[in-house]
């Protein structure tokens, strides 16, 4: 095996629609109350996109700033990978693809990955593969979601926990022992029942029964998601430092999913890490699936908080269901 290279994130930006839907909004359509959604998940509000807009559109928006801040072309661009578990649309074209014209990423291969909310972190570890052997230089991935078309508005459990958004890195060469470090990638498939979108696909191809049964929105058993994100959070968290032979006193900064505030609670308490350590943004943007972590990642970046060579731990769950786990030292 010849030289690896370090893979490291080069440009970011990141962009979430402009109409926001807050907790008191929610009151008015479902029965809930600010306090109920606030004290049991730690959201506030949530930003929603117009009817007109699709996955690629904010994966456009999003990637184009990221380019800009890498201050490369999009010809240049290798692969785009964009992680999304709404896109454009249901079987094909990939969204990517439609990221990839939208671009002019001429050059570019382009393929859209589903992992759930761990999708982003799959990709960037999938990215790395291509740039540390040589095979590729410049990755865009993005990660876009937008889980207000795929909501039941009726179901009070789900409804209030989604929001929409999108963030996209450049991945290249840097300097060695910079970058991703490890990463560390899992999936239980038994638990995929626990949280799905049950029509739309082979299994149960669209009718008016499934329409009419909501059956294209999200299904989730709260109770079960909640005790597998509790456990593997941690556990995940805990294995991936270990891998780096790296303590969590060496962690600068931890960037959970931010899909709830009671899982980052055990998260944090697990891993043994200060508040302090932690970066929240769900009280300003609900779950944003994958593009949570990239999201919270720019807002880190363009607030100055983040210095060369800090020690950022990120770690997702998500649907299928998996996990992921990510070392990365900031190189910019």
């Amino acid at each position: 095996m010849g030289d690896m290279y370090s893979t490291g994130i080069i440009g970011i930006g990141s962009y979430v629609p402009k109409k926001i839907l807050t907790n008191q909004d929610l009151e008015k359509i479902v029965d809930t109350s600010d306090e109920w959604i606030t004290t049991r998940t730690g959201i506030k509000e949530r930003h929603i996109v117009d009817d007109n807009e699709a996955a690629s559109d904010m994966a456009t928006i999003a990637a184009k700033r990221a380019l800009k801040d890498a201050s490369v072309d999009a010809k240049d661009i290798d692969l785009i990978i964009v992680s999304t578990n709404s896109p454009d649309y249901m079987n094909f074209p990939a969204t990517a693809c439609i990221v990839q014209d939208n671009l002019g990423a001429v050059n570019a291969a382009a393929f859209d990955l589903e992992a759930g909310c761990s999708g982003f972190l799959y990709a960037i570890t999938v990215a790395d593969q291509f740039i540390k052997t040589g095979f590729y230089k410049n990755i865009l991935v993005v990660a876009s979601e937008i889980m207000s078309k795929i909501t039941n508005w009726d179901d009070r459990e789900t409804c209030v926990l989604f929001g929409d958004g999108s963030a996209a890195v450049v991945l290249s060469r840097v300097e060695n022992g910079m970058g991703i470090i490890t990463s560390l990638l899992g999936a239980d498939g038994g638990g995929g029942k626990y949280l799905l979108l049950p029509a739309g696909g082979s299994r149960r191809p669209a009718s008016l029964k499934t329409v009419q049964d909501k059956l294209h929105t999200i299904h989730m058993d709260g109770k079960e998601v909640y005790k597998f994100a509790v456990r593997v959070m941690g556990e995940a968290s805990l294995k991936v430092l270990e891998m780096a032979g790296l303590t969590p006193e060496d962690v600068d900064i931890f960037v959970p999913h931010q899909a709830n505030i009671r899982i980052i609670d055990a998260a944090m308490k697990r891993i043994n890490l200060s508040r302090e350590k932690v970066y929240v943004n769900i009280d300003r943007y609900g779950n944003t699936s994958s593009a949570s972590i990239p999201i919270a990642l720019d807002e880190l970046y363009h607030n100055d908080s983040l210095n060369k060579g800090d020690c950022i731990l990120l770690t997702a769950f998500g649907t299928g269901l998996t996990y992921a786990s990510v070392i990365l030292k900031w190189s910019k």
